[in-house]
């Protein structure tokens, strides 16, 4: 629950920002979000995810062009960036480097043969890709507002429901947990 706050808290600082002030400082305070996270990892764990930086990376240039540009569309393509940069690397790492990211992340609970995991990074390629699409669509055909709740409480819900839906799905190669184990009668 911690990770998932912590992922979130540039978005959550964003949201409560837009509200106030309005998308320029949001995005201001957005860019400075992540580069909190991304000191608070570096000083904290002494590394920093490489999926943060990547984020740091979109977030600082998408939300400097919207700051020197003073054009909130750069902003709004920042989670389809992010969505789709995650698609390409899930699908090119596993076409030409036989690594499957989502069994990385995934393996310690879930017991799956390689088939089922193959299959699993690309229903993950094709839910990022069409959350990307989705993003835009909310982005360009409805109001800031809008927008700025969906990014949020749309996507947080849309990723809730995907990661059940998943759950559900592989339920019979889940791990039990240790202390499952042991309680059973």
């Amino acid at each position: 629950m911690n990770k998932f706050l912590f992922d979130l808290f540039p978005v959550i600082l964003f949201f409560i920002a837009f509200k106030y002030f309005g998308i320029f400082t949001a995005t201001a305070v957005a860019i400075l979000a992540t580069l909190g996270q991304i000191i608070y990892s570096k000083l904290r764990y002494g590394k920093v995810e490489k999926m943060l930086i990547v984020s740091g990376v979109i977030i600082a240039v998408l939300g400097g062009i919207t700051l020197i540009l003073h054009d909130k569309s750069y902003i709004m393509w920042k989670p389809t960036v992010l969505y789709w940069v995650l698609a390409a690397v899930l699908l090119f790492s596993n076409w030409f480097f036989k690594k499957n990211y989502i069994q990385q992340m995934m393996g310690k609970m879930i017991a799956a043969p390689a088939a089922i995991w193959t299959k699993l990074n690309y229903v993950w390629v094709i839910f990022l890709v069409l959350l990307g699409f989705l993003n835009l669509y909310v982005a360009f055909n409805f109001d800031e507002n809008t927008w700025v709740n969906f990014k949020l409480f749309g996507v947080t819900l849309i990723m809730f429901l995907f990661i059940i839906g998943q759950t559900i799905a592989l339920k019979n190669y889940l791990i039990e947990a240790e202390d499952d184990k042991g309680a059973k009668p």
